[in-house]
């Protein structure tokens, strides 16, 4: 149930875009997402017209029949950021029933209870803080339990920055590299903060990082280490730009199951095609065919190893539990690209496949062997 600000906000702060999305249709987006059935608007919520087109939200005064079973019932200010994880744990969270728990600085809170109308009939305040003051007469109330990177409250314009960069820092999986958290995720979310505002789309970014990345494979033909540098150095330009498909994504609410498929396999697909040009650029270079083998054995391990890893990736799943499973999460990281980098300045590239298709089978097999029924973790 979506509540209308406390007063202290500016007019009409609920219409107030951040990151993409005005704040009411990221909150109602992120709960549906979250898995919420209802999303009911106080009549006294601001906010444009078409910010609710295509939700599942609807006017608090069209709310369902209560049920005689009881429903929980979940308030929030139509300012607040949210989290999806955080709005999750609110809908799992084990409750005494007709109990109020509240978080008064937030203006947030949650009720289980059959008394249903008396909710609603508190629901039609002129302001969060209003509703929760009516439903304590109604209630006993106990704290609800913080979670300070749950949420966060936006009062007006100058807030919004702050906002925006809280969202974006949410935005570092669990399982990523030094260097992709400390280098490659700076240059993906600024880019990422100039396109949240246009019509691109994760799916068009994926295709954009995917051609950039066959671009440099094609550069590994060639021995020479300008070509070949050129070509690293595109293969990581590909690396950075595979993040702001994931970062548009999540902001946006726009995450699929397709999305995730076309974002795992386009990358492995650029892998591959790597592995390959600098198998083929060596052949060609020594006059042998023996670096095709080493190429073949480094693309099929590789291969392997992504239809292992499939389901962690599109779940988004880190390793936990032993130190086995900790070692592989370590050894799946992106930062290997800047080996490449390094080799490729000196024309030296095909050093890397060798320890591709030496490493990469090794890798494979200790993923079957310790990753199987391993904990883990989302």
């Amino acid at each position: 149930m979506v509540l209308p600000p406390a007063p202290g906000a500016e007019r009409g702060v609920a219409a107030l875009r951040v990151a993409g999305l005005s704040l009411l249709r990221r909150l109602v987006l992120a709960a549906t997402s979250a898995g919420y059935a209802h999303v009911l608007v106080a009549e006294g919520v601001a906010a444009e017209g078409a910010a609710l087109d295509g939700t599942i939200a609807s006017p608090l005064a069209a709310a369902p029949a209560a049920s005689s079973a009881g429903r929980r019932l979940v308030l929030v200010p139509a300012n607040l950021v949210p989290q999806k994880r955080w709005l999750r744990a609110l809908l799992d969270a084990r409750l005494e029933r007709d109990t109020l728990h509240a978080d008064a600085t937030l203006g947030v809170a949650v009720v289980e209870t059959p008394r249903v109308d008396a909710v609603m009939a508190a629901a039609r305040g002129e302001s969060a803080p209003q509703v929760l003051e009516r439903l304590r007469k109604v209630f006993d109330q106990v704290p609800l339990a913080p979670d300070p990177a749950g949420a966060m409250v936006v009062r007006d314009r100058a807030e919004r920055r702050s906002a925006e960069a809280w969202l974006y820092r949410s935005l570092i999986k669990q399982n990523e590299g030094f260097m992709s958290r400390h280098f490659e995720r700076r240059i993906s979310m600024a880019v990422t903060r100039r396109l949240v505002e246009t019509s691109v789309t994760p799916n068009m970014m994926t295709v954009v990082s995917v051609a950039i990345g066959l671009a440099g494979a094609a550069c590994f033909l060639s021995s020479r280490p300008a070509w070949q540098l050129t070509g690293a150095l595109l293969f990581l330009l590909h690396s950075i730009l595979d993040g702001c498909d994931g970062e548009l994504a999540r902001l946006k609410f726009l995450e699929s199951r397709w999305g995730a498929v076309l974002d795992f396999w386009g990358d492995n697909i650029v892998h591959f095609a790597v592995f390959s040009a600098i198998a083929v650029g060596w052949a060609l270079h020594t006059h042998s065919a023996w670096p095709l083998v080493v190429g073949g054995v480094a693309v099929a391990s590789a291969a392997g190893t992504a239809a292992f890893m499939f389901k962690r990736f599109v779940e988004d799943r880190a390793t936990t539990g032993t130190w086995t499973a900790r070692l592989i999460g370590a050894m799946s990281h992106r930062d290997f690209i800047y080996i490449v980098v390094l080799l490729s300045a000196f024309g030296r590239a095909h050093w890397f496949l060798l320890a591709t298709a030496v490493g990469t089978p090794l890798f494979l097999v200790m993923a079957l062997l310790f990753l199987r029924n391993d904990g883990r973790v989302s």
